[in-house]
């Protein structure tokens, strides 16, 4: 990098719009949507995706909700034109979708997209060409007047050789694109803008789509804002002319960018699924629509099995989603920070059905976009007790006392840095069966029957101490106090119950019940035991031997 002062690179001029609207606005509703994945997104890929392929992805934009899709560039290659041809031939494209194709301002490649497109309903026909200063001076060694004929011109040719696609009943609609419009001076982007309009001649009941591409983003968002909210109020037919965004993402903003700028008045979002495209990608229309969810606002797509989406986008483009991409990455709903763990805790339980969304952490409810509650809390050395509670509880039916967490994930937290990694929720259970529920290592009760009079309860008690058998037997106000006073006589340390709590653990006849003790020792030690058991008497007492059991285990 070049030392302070950079002089290498120039800062993005502002935009001089001083009475700007959009920074007061309010996003109410959500745009048009446009998918392009099936042609900027797939040109983008190391290897395109097939036609079979194609054609599985362009499904699954149908059946989330997409209502414009850009299905390619039929004049560029043969595999691009079948691809259309299937489409249309077979009767794939449902009534009120429209599929749009792209094409370069040239004569040859008009009339080839107009064939491919014969017999389509619903169309979009997308012509652009480059205006940046740039573009015009190294690609093209073109004036403006030049680059303006060239766009009049492919707006003459495209309606020219559609004219024969509306005779047989498509609906044709157009749009056009500047290329690179937020690299081109606004005044010139107005300029070839209108022209092509005045070609065009676009009505309120058949706008032209004019498309105002971030080709690459230079600029902040806000500068981006401005640049639409300018264009939209100095074109003359606004009311015929639907402004459409083209974002890409290499400043990292591309998302920012498309929302300030539908602040600034744009009507349509072109973008693709997890923000596929050429270098940083496009923008990730999957975002931008949840985002819209998450304000209580329809985004009119449906994202309700996200997983599925995801495992089809993998599959047809051989690319990954990100683990920390929004919403559906892999730990996007995922907390391993012991206070997260906590909060995310607390304030589930509290959440209601039928009041707003107001889990700490958790934007949206893993649930509305078909993802597991499993995954939200995961343990490695830096999770906290909280987190452990909620591994146990939410998949293996334990509810620990309040005052044990603390203990269990001191347990969890050793073992965590013993491993040095992630643990798995198995994991997570196999501790706290071999803590608590299978300490058998100096006390093991052979065999416990009580009696019950009016005044009392008595017990009989087979029991090993240190691999020693004893038979035992005393009364007490009810099993777990004579138990207690059965151990008096044996070398085992003295102890007082301090908590006792219960629950079943599963449903049904053959559900098992599962206590929590906590013992206090004459030497001030105080630890739980836990045990289970089809008789919840019996659990209880196996509870105190685990508690026992930990206490000898201890140094």
């Amino acid at each position: 990098m070049q030392p302070s002062p950079v002089t290498k690179y120039r800062p993005f001029p502002p935009v001089d719009l001083p009475n700007r609207q959009w920074p007061g606005r309010t996003l109410t509703q959500a745009p048009i949507w446009c998918s392009v994945d099936l042609r900027d997104g797939n040109q983008a890929l190391a290897q395109p995706m097939s036609v079979e392929e194609k054609l599985e992805y362009f499904e699954m934009l149908v059946n989330i909700g997409f209502k414009e899709i850009e299905v390619g560039f039929p004049s560029a290659s043969q595999i691009e034109f079948d691809f259309i041809r299937r489409l249309i031939d077979e009767n794939r494209i449902p009534d009120d979708v429209a599929i749009q194709i792209l094409c370069q301002c040239r004569e040859e490649l008009i009339t080839r997209s107009c064939e491919a497109m014969r017999g389509a309903k619903n169309v979009i026909f997308h012509l652009y060409n480059s205006t940046s200063p740039a573009q015009r001076k190294h690609v093209f060694n073109a004036t403006k007047a030049d680059i303006v004929n060239i766009a009049v011109q492919g707006t003459k040719w495209v309606k020219q050789y559609t004219q024969a696609l509306i005779d047989d009943g498509t609906r044709v609609r157009f749009e056009y694109s500047p290329e690179s419009f937020t690299s081109t001076e606004l005044e010139f982007a107005l300029e070839i803008c209108e022209a092509v309009t005045d070609v065009w001649q676009p009505t309120v009941d058949n706008k032209i789509i004019l498309n105002l591409p971030a080709t690459v983003e230079y600029a902040t968002p806000n500068v981006h804002a401005d640049q639409i909210e300018w264009m939209g109020t100095h074109l003359t037919r606004r009311d015929c002319t639907i402004i459409s965004l083209h974002t890409h993402n290499d400043r990292g903003t591309g998302i920012a960018a498309t929302e300030l700028a539908l602040l600034a008045g744009a009507d349509r979002v072109e973008g693709t699924l997890f923000g596929n495209g050429e270098r940083t990608g496009n923008l990730d229309i999957v975002v931008v629509a949840l985002n819209f969810y998450t304000h209580g606002i329809d985004p009119g797509l449906d994202f309700s099995n996200i997983n599925e989406i995801r495992e089809i986008y993998e599959r047809c483009t051989r690319l990954e989603v990100p683990v920390r991409q929004p919403y559906a990455g892999e730990l996007v709903f995922t907390a391993f920070s012991g206070s997260h763990q906590d909060a995310i805790k607390k304030s589930w339980a509290v959440q209601k059905p039928d009041t707003p969304w107001d889990v700490l952490y958790i934007p949206v409810d893993p649930a509305d976009i078909g993802r597991s509650y499993k995954a939200i809390i995961r343990i490695n050395s830096q999770s906290g007790k909280g987190g452990v509670a909620y591994i146990l509880e939410s998949e293996f039916g334990y509810s620990l006392p309040k005052l044990m967490h603390k203990e269990v994930g001191r347990l969890i937290n050793v073992l965590a840095d013993s491993t040095g990694r992630e643990l798995t929720s198995k994991e997570i259970h196999q501790a706290f069966v071999d803590e608590y529920l299978d300490r058998t290592d100096s006390i093991a009760i052979k065999q416990f029957r009580t009696n019950e009079t009016d005044s009392a309860v008595s017990c009989q008690v087979n029991i090993a101490i240190e691999g020693q058998r004893h038979d035992l037997s005393a009364e007490g106000n009810g099993p777990i106090d004579a138990f207690v006073r059965s151990l008096s006589g044996t070398s085992l340390p003295k102890f007082e119950v301090q908590s006792y709590t219960e629950h079943s653990l599963g449903k049904g006849a053959e559900a098992k019940a599962v206590s929590y003790i906590q013992i206090k020792t004459d030497r001030g030690q105080m630890l739980y035991g836990a045990g289970t058991d089809t008789n919840i008497e019996l659990a209880s007492i196996k509870a105190i031997v685990s508690a026992l059991n930990r206490v000898l285990a201890k140094p």
